[in-house]
């Protein structure tokens, strides 16, 4: 079974991109990203899954998988049960590690741990007792502390002894083989061009196939449909511009993360994030306020 694509978005005023999500979860699948991704388990027991590799994880199970290699964690829940927090995660490209050890030597020691990510790092149940502290504030940090986090991450699983590779010395991660060009052409485009209007027409004869064959396509590799799928992504960047300090207003906002309306903009705000686009930015507000205060 082709393992689908995950199309990481990391903010374009981060250096990474830190989450936590519950189970079940949309991209909790047999899936790939050109990525790295350093996944922690909070909770649950089950199966995990990389490459060629199969195990049994529990709470704590800490593992560095590198780029496109296909990795998943299935738990083991009565059906129709639901865990509100399963996995905090950290995700960061080849060139953003490439860029810090140019800038700093001193990182250049780690590069033998990202190699070996390529295959699957499990760590000990020690580096996972003090990394999953980090995790949480990491999740959660702002400006700054997210480096400094990041960096004390970084220590505690260089100096693992006990870091055990996953996949067998035969295995080699093909995403050349998981997905079409055509599809890899889209995806970009999307990405290069998510403030202009996309419709599903124009990208299939972008992919070279018909629409009925690309809206196939796409929602087997991605897990969901083109619209839904360019909608999150647009809801992402209107988050980035409510953030930003100089913000401009909501209706502004709509338009500048690709939206053409503003009831529908709103009406996808609040499915997606749970308040609406006026409310996120009161909440930010009020959260600076307290924090300035405290």
């Amino acid at each position: 079974m082709n393992p689908d694509l995950e199309l990481v978005r990391i903010g374009e005023k981060e250096s990474f991109k830190a989450w936590e999500h519950g189970y079940p979860f949309h991209t909790v699948r047999w899936h790939f990203h050109p990525e790295y991704e350093l996944h922690l388990v909070c909770a649950t027991a089950g199966h995990y899954f990389v490459g060629d590799f199969i195990g049994r994880f529990s709470g704590g199970n800490l593992v560095l998988v590198g780029p496109n290699l296909p990795h998943n964690w299935v738990s083991e829940i009565p059906d129709g049960t639901s865990v509100p927090l399963r996995s905090r995660v950290m995700q960061f490209t080849e060139g953003f590690i490439d860029g810090a050890v140019a800038s700093f030597p001193e990182l250049a020691d780690t590069r033998g741990l990202f190699e070996r990510s390529r295959a699957g790092v499990v760590f000990s149940a020690e580096t996972s007792e003090r990394v999953a502290p980090l995790l949480a504030q990491l999740v959660q940090a702002r400006g700054v502390e997210r480096i400094a986090l990041f960096l004390q991450i970084l220590v505690e699983l260089d100096r693992d002894s006990g870091a055990k590779t996953l996949t067998s010395p035969r295995y080699l991660p093909d995403p050349s083989g998981f997905m079409s060009k055509g599809l890899n052409e889209v995806l970009a485009h999307i990405n290069d061009n998510l403030v202009e209007p996309l419709d599903e027409p124009t990208l299939a004869q972008l992919a070279g196939v018909t629409p009925s064959t690309l809206s196939r396509s796409f929602r087997r590799h991605t897990g969901q449909s083109l619209t839904k799928y360019v909608n999150r992504l647009r809801v992402n960047l209107a988050c980035q511009l409510l953030m930003t300090p100089d913000c401009a207003s909501v209706t502004e906002v709509c338009y500048a993360s690709g939206f053409n309306n503003l009831s529908n903009f709103n009406r996808q705000f609040l499915a997606q994030r749970g308040v609406t686009p006026s409310q996120f930015r009161r909440l930010l507000s009020e959260n600076k306020s307290f924090r300035e205060a405290a």
